[in-house]
């Protein structure tokens, strides 16, 4: 190969073939390839885009090149299916890069992992992309299946299953909010400022900034590199989506309270019940494992939060002292994250049967920190997916063996929620995808 150049382009490619070889977060991976390239402004931006447009329309990219390549896309000696899609995607969705800059780059990224000889295949096919790109084979329609997966790039089994909740009407929508640019949404950090003086900040920095769904929560724009604003450096926000923010809104917290959040990483939520609580109580933040503590302990550190401590804890595993300890034990369970593929793309392509033993382990969990309630005390349950075995068959089923918990309405911004229980959709609130569950332990 020859010497690595830095570009958006290659810096793109590198991020794909690692998560290729070692199954990495895309986030992370394009993280640390700026970090290691040097890549800022618009080339980090395009870097970006190029990684998330490819991941979010890989079997769509795939259906346009095989109709000009003989060969099935996905059987070409790594990295020319890459290669490809990351020309095709220039040429069909950014207007603003020349189709010869983008077949030119390509051709140039197979000589720069010594496949040059490929060359010349990745140049006509990409041409004739090109010249085709008014006139591309549409996407079969012969059933919603196949047209679904292949026109929004998700796999066939969570095509099928979104069919079965919510019908052809809203599986497509979902589906098309998948694909879509997903909005960076804050909530204000009420310690230390107010919601008007955290909007008036941002705008001032150039920020174009529009109200959430809740008090406090802006949706922002232009931010450029957020982690250089005054207002994040200060501690006056954390970057959270609404739904997220909800499932404390569901505790009605008055302030010094006894919180558990039982799998707290990143510390999102821990992070919000102390705003809400004033910074008045205690709130206990676990995970596995110590460096996830410490990125808690340093984001309450920047938010200037005192009420959060740490604890390394496996959430199924009993812990004597803090038996009938809390007030309020939340368990954000780990699940399949379907609910947030428009950020993480990348879990659209986990296989079915890597989700099966999901509810074993969020019923354990559950069961095991329903031992720290109090009598009197609430037990809250999330996920970050839409699928009801994770949802509300889990509680269904801990609630059947528990009788001494039961579910409890509570209010959200958004309304009642009298069952108990709420999953909500990015197609119907704007939000991640998400599941809320309270319930009340018996005095």
């Amino acid at each position: 190969m020859r010497e690595e150049r830095n570009d958006a382009r290659s810096a793109a490619l590198r991020v794909l073939r690692q998560m290729d070889r070692a199954a990495a977060w895309a986030d992370a991976g394009l993280d640390a390839e700026l970090r290691r390239s040097g890549l800022a402004g618009q080339e980090a931006a395009l870097a970006a885009r190029l990684v998330y447009g490819v991941l979010q329309n890989r079997a769509l990219l795939d259906h346009y090149l095989g109709a000009y390549c003989s060969q099935k896309i996905d059987h070409l000696q790594k990295p020319l299916a890459d290669i490809l899609r990351l020309g095709a995607y220039q040429i069909i969705f950014l207007d603003r890069v020349p189709d010869s800059a983008a077949v030119n780059t390509s051709v140039e990224l197979c000589r720069d992992c010594g496949r040059g000889q490929a060359s010349g295949l990745v140049n006509a096919v990409l041409r004739k992309v090109a010249a085709n790109k008014e006139n591309l084979p549409p996407v079969p329609e012969r059933d919603a299946v196949s047209y679904l997966a292949t026109r929004y790039s998700h796999p066939k089994w969570l095509v099928r299953r979104l069919l079965s909740l919510v019908g052809r009407e809203e599986a497509d929508a979902f589906l098309r909010a998948d694909n879509a640019p997903a909005p960076i949404t804050v909530q204000t950090n009420t310690v230390l400022t107010t919601p008007e003086a955290l909007r008036a900040s941002l705008e001032a920095e150039g920020v174009r900034v529009t109200p959430g769904l809740l008090p406090g929560s802006f949706q922002l724009r232009g931010t450029g590199n957020l982690t250089k604003l005054a207002a994040f450096q200060a501690g006056h926000f954390q970057v959270q989506d609404d739904a997220a923010a909800l499932v404390t809104e569901a505790m009605d917290l008055r302030g010094g309270e006894q919180v558990l959040d039982v799998c707290a990483a990143p510390g999102g939520k821990s992070f919000r019940c102390a705003m809400a609580m004033g910074d008045k109580g205690r709130i206990v933040a676990c995970d596995l494992y110590e460096n996830k503590l410490r990125r808690i302990e340093a984001g309450a550190k920047r938010l200037h939060l005192t009420a959060i401590e740490t604890a390394a804890l496996d959430g199924r595993s009993f812990r004597t002292e803090w038996e009938n300890a809390f007030d309020i034990v939340l368990v954000d369970a780990p699940c399949s994250g379907l609910g947030i593929i428009r950020k993480k793309p990348e879990i659209r392509y986990k296989k079915a049967d890597d989700l099966f033993a999901l509810p074993v382990v969020q019923t354990a969990i559950l069961e095991n920190a329903s031992r720290y309630v109090k009598p009197g005390g609430l037990l809250l349950y999330s996920t970050c997916t839409i699928l009801p075995e994770e949802n509300g068959q889990v509680t269904d089923e801990f609630l059947a063996g528990h009788p001494d918990f039961r579910r409890e309405s509570f209010a959200l911004p958004l309304g009642e929620v009298p069952e108990g229980q709420i999953t909500l959709w990015p197609q119907r609130q704007g939000t991640d995808g998400f599941y809320i569950c309270r319930m009340r332990k018996a005095t």
